[in-house]
C-alpha cells in the first residue's frame, strides 16, 4: 500500500520521482475505501480454462492483503467449447452485457488459441476488439496477456505479429528497460519470466506505435510494455501467471502428441526449465519412446513425478510484484462508482501524471 506524505520531508518527493507511489496528505484524509472489481476474459480452450482461472485469480489475490477483489470471469459465445466447457462457463461464468451494466475497475483479458494466419480471421476478433474499445472507455486499465497482447497490438496500433519460424519456449532472464515507471516499482531489475509462443511483436513495433517497453529480454524479446498513457493498457507477452509445472505440463502434452502421430518431430525441452540431470532424464525417456514406437509396443508412462521435483520457480515473486502494482494504481485512479473509470481529478491522458 503507498506511503503518505504527512510532512515535507524531501524523501517523499524522491521517492515519488522513481517510481514510489505517494499520497499527498490531504488526499488520505478524505480517502474512501471500496472494494475492487475485476473481470478475466478467459479465451483458454476448455484444456486449460480452470487452471487460467487459478493462476490469475492468485496472483491477483496474493497481490494485496487489504483491499477486497471481487472476480467477474466471462468469456465469448464465439469460441469453440466442448460440453463440459460450456456447462463451466454457464454455471460459473457471466455475461459480458451484465459486465457493462455494473462495470469493472480493471479487466485482463487471457491469451487463445488460434487456427487462423491473421488474427483479423478469428471468430473472437470481432467480439474482442468491441471489448478492449470499451474497456478504455469504462475501465481504469485493462492488463493483456500474450496472445491478447498481439490481437490488440493489431486491432488498435496497426502492428501485426510476425512468426518466428521456432518456438520461443522456456524460462528467459529479463531486465528492465524503464525503472522508474510505478508498475515495475521495487521489481528486481533482473527476473526470469517463462515464454510459449511462435509469434512476437519487436521493441521497434512497440515504440513506432508510441509505446513505452518496461521489461525486455536479449533471447524473449519484449515482456511487458504500456500504452501511450502509460497506463491505461498494459501489455505481457510473457507468462508470469504460470505455476512451476505448466512448462512441464505443455511439454508432456507435446510428446503425447508425437507418441499418437499427431505431431511429426519430437518435441524440443524448454529453454532454460530443467535441470541437467533432469533433461538427462528426457532424453533417455525419448530414446525409449523411439524405440517403443519402432517396435510397435507400449511407449513408456512419463516421468512426470520425478521431473517435477526438481523443478525451480524463478519468476513468481516479480509476477506478484508487478500484479500488486497495477492493482494498486487501480486502487488510486479508479472511481468510486463502478460505471467510471477515474475520480474526477484525473486526467485519462496521463493518469499517473508522468508524461
Amino acid at each position: 500500500m503507498p506511503l503518505v506524505a504527512n510532512s515535507k520531508l524531501p524523501t517523499f518527493k524522491r521517492l515519488e520521482e522513481i517510481g514510489e507511489t505517494i499520497i499527498p496528505g490531504d488526499n488520505a484524509l478524505h480517502q474512501d475505501i471500496r472494494e475492487l472489481h475485476i473481470g478475466l476474459l478467459n479465451m483458454m480452450p476448455d484444456s486449460a480454462l480452470s487452471a487460467t482461472e487459478r493462476q490469475f485469480f492468485r496472483l491477483v489475490g496474493e497481490s494485496n492483503q487489504i483491499a477486497q477483489f471481487y472476480m467477474h470471469p466471462f468469456t465469448l459465445a464465439e469460441l469453440p467449447r466442448g460440453e463440459e466447457g460450456r456447462a463451466h462457463v454457464d454455471q460459473h461464468y457471466e455475461t459480458f452485457e451484465t459486465i457493462k451494466q455494473q462495470g469493472l475497475d480493471a479487466l485482463i483479458i487471457t491469451g487463445a488459441n488460434v487456427t487462423q494466419p491473421d488474427l483479423a480471421m478469428e471468430p473472437f476478433w470481432q467480439p474482442l476488439d468491441e471489448i478492449v474499445e470499451w474497456a478504455y472507455d469504462n475501465v481504469t486499465s485493462t492488463l493483456c496477456s500474450c496472445l491478447a497482447t498481439h490481437a490488440v497490438m493489431q486491432a488498435r496500433y496497426g502492428q501485426k505479429r510476425h512468426h518466428m519460424g521456432t518456438k520461443r519456449w522456456g524460462v528467459y532472464p529479463h531486465y528492465l528497460v524503464e525503472r522508474d515507471h510505478p508498475l515495475v516499482a521495487g521489481v528486481n531489475t533482473r527476473f526470469d519470466i517463462p515464454h510459449s509462443r511462435y509469434n512476437n511483436v519487436s521493441r521497434e513495433q512497440f515504440e513506432s506505435a508510441g509505446l513505452k517497453v518496461l521489461v525486455e529480454s536479449a533471447e524473449a524479446g519484449v515482456h511487458l510494455a504500456v500504452s501511450e498513457d502509460l497506463f491505461r493498457i498494459v501489455f505481457f507477452q510473457g507468462h508470469p501467471e504460470y505455476d512451476i509445472i505448466s512448462l512441464l505440463k505443455e511439454y508432456k502434452r507435446e510428446v503425447s502428441l508425437f507418441i499418437n502421430c499427431k505431431r511429426d518431430n519430437y518435441p524440443p525441452v524448454p529453454d532454460n526449465y530443467f535441470t541437467q540431470q533432469s533433461a538427462a532424464i528426457l532424453e533417455e525417456h525419448k530414446l525409449e519412446i523411439i524405440k517403443a514406437l519402432a517396435n510397435d509396443t507400449t511407449a513408456p508412462p512419463f516421468p512426470e513425478a520425478l521431473i517435477t521435483e526438481s523443478l525451480d520457480n524463478t519468476w513468481h515473486d516479480t509476477a506478484e510484484a508487478v500484479l500488486n502494482n497495477w492493482i494498486g494504481k487501480v486502487y488510486q485512479l479508479t472511481s468510486m462508482q463502478r460505471s467510471e473509470a477515474f475520480q474526477p481529478h484525473i486526467d485519462p491522458h496521463d493518469p499517473l501524471g508522468l508524461k
